[in-house]
C-alpha cells in the first residue's frame, strides 16, 4: 500500500501545475465571500498560538475572520494558569491593533487610486504602487527582525512566514521598478489588483471565543465539540442571559430595538487550524480557488497534509517529523485513488457540507449540534467517512503549504500516537456500510480506493500484532523464506528515497524502524482502547498532545516495554545462535541493536529510570479521598444528617423535572448513607 500510494503521489506531483498569481487575482476580483479561521486551543503556550494566529491573519484573502477558540477553564485559580490564559486572550487584540496602521495606510492608497483611476496608466502610476510594496516589505522585515528566535518554530515563523511574504512582495517591487525603468506600466486593472493584494494581506479581523463560559453549549472535553459549538452559532445573533446554572446564549429577537450582545458572522468557507500549526502566505487563496473550480463542486474538504518544522533540536522530534513528511506524500497518493482522509491539523471546508452531516441532540435541555463527530478521538477521520456517505469528496492539494509541530519528547509522543491508534477499528463498520451503499450506484468504490481506505483504518492494528508475533513467537527458521526479506526491499528503498527528497537522510529508514519498535506498546494500547470502546460504547476521553516547554513524563509501562523487547531479542539471539538458526539470530540481533539505539536516542536512559520510578510511586501511593461533607446537599456519615440546600434559582429556572430528578438522587443517597451509618 505504501508503494501504491507513492506511485499515485508521483503522478499527482508530475501533473500538478501551479496556478499563476495573476489568474488568482483575477478570480478574486470583486469577491464577496469570506472565510472563517477556527483555531481550537487548550492549555497552549501563548507564543505558539501567536505564531499560528499571525500566519492565519497574514493570509492573502479578501475577507478573513480569525477566531481563537479557547477551551481552558475560564476561571482558573492557579495564578500561573490565569496569567497564561490572559496572555492568550490578548493575542487577538494585539494582532488587530498591530495591523490597524498598515491596513489603513494601504486602504487609503487603494481608495486614492480608485478615485483618480485614469483610462491609461503611466510609469508614475507604477512607481507609486511600487512605493507601497516597498513599505509593505519593510514592515514585514522589521517585524521579523524584532522576533525573538528561541527555537526552530520561532525561526520558521520569522523566515518562512514573514520573510518569505516580504520576499514575494519584493519580487513584485522588482517587476514594477523594471517597468518604470523601461518607461512602461501595468494596465489599470492590474494595478488595481496589486493594490487590492496589499489590502488583503494587512486586513483581518481577529477575536476569541470561550464556549465554557456558556452552559447552553456543549461541555464535552474534546476538540471536535469546541469547533462544533462555534459553528452552530455562526450566522446568528445572541444575548447573554444569567441563570442559576450559568450564563446561556439566547437568540436575539429581531423585534428588539437594542443590538445583540454577540453576533457571529456566517461564511461560506471554514479553515480549521491546530494551535501549533503555521500556514504559508497563499494557503487560503489557492485552496479556495481549487474549491471554486467547476469540476470540484462536490469537494467538501481540501487541505495540504502538514509537514514538520525543520531544524528540530531533539532526535525524537526529527524522526517523528520524518514520518510526518512521509505521510504528506502518502496522502497525496490516496487522493489519486479517491481515498482521501481529512487530516485535522488544517483544512478548508465548505460549511454546507458540514450541514449535510450534522446531527442534533438535546443535552440538559439545550440543543447541541454536532458537525464533526466526537465519537472517536480521530474525529477528522470519521467525518471523512460521513462526508463520503453523503456524496462529498475530499482532495489534498499537492503543495507543502502548512507546517505543524511534532512532539519533542517521548511522553508527549505517547499521547499523540496512542490517540492516532485509537478509533480506526470503530470507524471501519461505517466504511463497510459506505462500500455496500455505493455498490447500488454508478459511483462504485474501486479496488484501489477500497484497499487504501481499509489500510489507513486498520494497518496500525494488524501491523502491531504482526510485529508482536515476529518479535516473540519462537518459529522455526525453516519456515522463514529469504523471499520475505527480498519482498520488503522495494518498500525500504522507496522510503529511503522519499526521506532524502524530504530533506532527511536515507539511513533514517533504520532509525524509523527502531522508532516503531519502541512505539509498539503505544500502538497496541490505542488498539485495545478501540476494543474497549467497541464493547462498552463509551467515549474515550480526548487526550490532547502536551505542548509545553518542559518534558512530559512517560507512563512506566511504556518505558518498561521497550526494555523488555531488547531483553527478549537478546534471549532469542542467544537461543537461536546456540541451535544454529542463524536467520532468526540475525533478525533478533537487528531488533536488539535498533531498539537499544531508539531507547538511548528517543527516550534517554536517565529519563527512562525517572519515569519508571515515578510510575511505580504513583501506583503505590493513592491520595486519600475526602470525607463527604454536608455542603451543597451532601449527607455526612458521622450520623449528622443535613437537609439538602434548596437551590431556589435552579427551581425557578429549570422547573420541576430537573428538581425531581435531583431530589430523587439526594434521597437515594441519604437512604444509603443512613443505612451505612446505622
Amino acid at each position: 500500500m505504501y508503494l501504491v500510494a507513492r506511485q499515485g503521489a508521483l503522478n499527482r506531483f508530475r501533473d500538478h501545475t501551479r496556478v499563476p498569481r495573476g489568474q488568482l487575482d483575477r478570480h478574486f476580483d470583486n469577491y464577496d465571500k469570506a472565510i472563517t479561521v477556527l483555531i481550537p486551543s487548550y492549555a497552549e503556550e501563548p507564543a505558539i498560538v501567536r505564531y499560528t494566529m499571525w500566519s492565519a491573519a497574514l493570509q492573502e484573502f479578501p475577507s478573513l475572520n480569525v477566531v481563537l477558540l479557547i477551551d481552558d477553564n475560564p476561571n482558573p485559580t492557579d495564578p500561573t494558569t490565569l496569567e497564561r490564559l490572559n496572555e492568550t486572550r490578548a493575542l487577538a487584540d494585539e494582532i488587530v491593533d498591530t495591523l490597524a496602521e498598515p491596513a489603513a495606510h494601504f486602504r487609503a492608497g487603494y481608495e486614492q487610486w480608485l478615485a483618480d483611476r485614469p483610462r491609461s496608466t503611466t510609469p508614475e502610476h507604477a512607481e507609486t504602487v511600487a512605493g507601497y510594496y516597498r513599505e509593505a516589505a519593510e514592515w514585514l522585515e522589521t517585524m521579523a527582525e524584532r522576533e525573538a528566535i528561541t527555537d526552530h518554530v520561532a525561526e520558521f515563523f520569522a523566515t518562512q512566514v514573514l520573510m518569505n511574504l516580504a520576499s514575494d512582495l519584493r519580487l513584485n517591487l522588482l517587476a514594477l521598478n523594471a517597468a518604470v525603468e523601461l518607461g512602461e506600466s501595468p494596465d489599470a486593472e492590474r494595478i488595481s489588483e496589486l493594490y487590492r493584494r496589499l489590502v488583503w494581506i494587512f486586513t483581518a479581523s481577529a477575536f476569541t471565543f470561550e464556549r465554557k463560559r456558556y452552559a447552553s453549549l456543549s461541555q464535552e472535553a474534546n476538540k471536535a465539540m469546541n469547533l462544533n459549538s462555534y459553528i452552530s452559532l455562526m450566522g446568528g445573533s445572541y444575548n447573554i442571559e444569567h441563570t442559576a446554572g450559568g450564563d446561556i446564549l439566547v437568540e436575539h429577537d429581531e423585534r428588539n430595538p437594542e443590538p445583540a450582545e454577540l453576533t457571529f458572522p456566517d461564511t461560506e468557507y471554514l479553515l480549521t487550524l491546530d494551535a501549533d500549526s503555521q500556514l504559508l502566505r497563499d494557503y487560503c487563496i489557492r485552496l479556495v480557488y481549487l474549491l471554486e473550480q467547476p469540476e470540484n463542486e462536490n469537494v467538501a474538504v481540501t487541505q495540504t497534509p502538514y509537514s514538520s518544522f525543520r531544524g528540530a533540536p531533539t532526535r525524537i522530534e526529527r524522526i517523528a517529523g520524518a514520518t510526518t513528511d512521509l505521510q504528506h506524500i502518502l496522502h497525496q497518493g490516496m487522493t489519486y485513488y479517491g481515498a482521501t482522509f481529512w487530516v485535522g491539523a488544517n483544512a478548508v471546508i465548505r460549511k454546507r457540507a458540514l450541514l449535510d452531516i450534522a446531527e442534533t441532540q438535546t443535552v440538559g435541555g439545550f440543543v447541541i449540534n454536532t458537525y464533526i463527530q466526537d465519537r472517536t478521538v480521530i474525529e477528522d477521520t470519521e467525518s471523512s467517512v460521513d462526508l463520503g456517505t453523503h456524496g462529498w469528496t475530499l482532495v489534498n492539494y499537492p503543495e507543502r503549504l502548512s507546517y505543524s509541530a511534532t512532539p519533542p519528547d517521548f511522553g508527549s509522543l505517547i499521547v499523540q500516537r496512542r490517540r492516532w491508534a485509537n478509533g480506526g477499528l470503530i470507524i471501519m463498520p461505517k466504511l463497510l456500510q459506505q462500500i455496500r451503499a455505493r455498490r447500488r450506484t454508478d459511483d462504485r468504490m474501486r479496488m484501489g480506493e477500497r484497499l487504501l481506505r481499509v489500510n489507513y483504518l486498520m494497518s496500525i492494528a494488524w501491523a502491531s500484532f504482526g510485529l508482536l508475533f515476529l518479535l516473540f513467537y519462537p518459529y522455526d527458521s525453516r519456515l522463514l523464506s529469504p523471499l520475505v526479506f527480498i519482498a520488503a526491499l522495494p518498500y525500504f528503498l522507496a522510503m529511503g528515497s522519499d526521506l532524502r527528497d524530504c530533506g532527511h537522510r536515507f539511513s533514517d529508514i533504520f532509525r524509523i524502524y527502531g522508532f516503531n519498535l519502541v512505539l509498539l506498546p503505544v500502538n497496541l494500547a490505542g488498539v485495545f482502547k478501540s476494543f474497549q470502546q467497541a464493547l462498552t460504547s463509551e467515549k474515550i476521553p480526548f487526550a490532547r498532545t502536551p505542548k509545553v516547554s518542559d518534558r512530559t513524563a512517560s507512563p512506566a509501562w511504556f518505558v518498561l516495554m521497550p526494555v523488555l523487547i531488547v531483553a527478549f531479542s537478546l534471549l532469542t539471539l542467544w537461543r537461536d545462535a546456540t541451535i544454529g538458526h542463524w536467520g532468526n539470530a540475525a533478525f533478533a540481533a537487528f531488533n536488539a541493536v535498533l531498539a537499544t539505539w531508539a531507547i538511548y536516542s528517543y527516550i534517554g536512559v536517565k529519563n527512562s529510570v525517572v519515569d519508571f520510578v515515578l510510575g511505580i510511586e504513583n501506583w503505590l501511593y493513592v491520595d486519600a479521598k475526602p470525607k463527604p461533607s454536608a455542603q451543597n446537599g451532601d449527607i455526612t456519615v458521622e450520623g449528622v444528617a443535613a437537609t439538602p440546600a434548596v437551590q431556589w434559582e435552579s427551581i425557578l429556572y429549570h422547573g420541576d423535572r430537573r428538581l425531581n430528578r435531583d431530589l430523587r438522587r439526594t434521597s437515594d443517597r441519604r437512604r444509603r448513607l443512613t443505612k451505612t451509618s446505622k
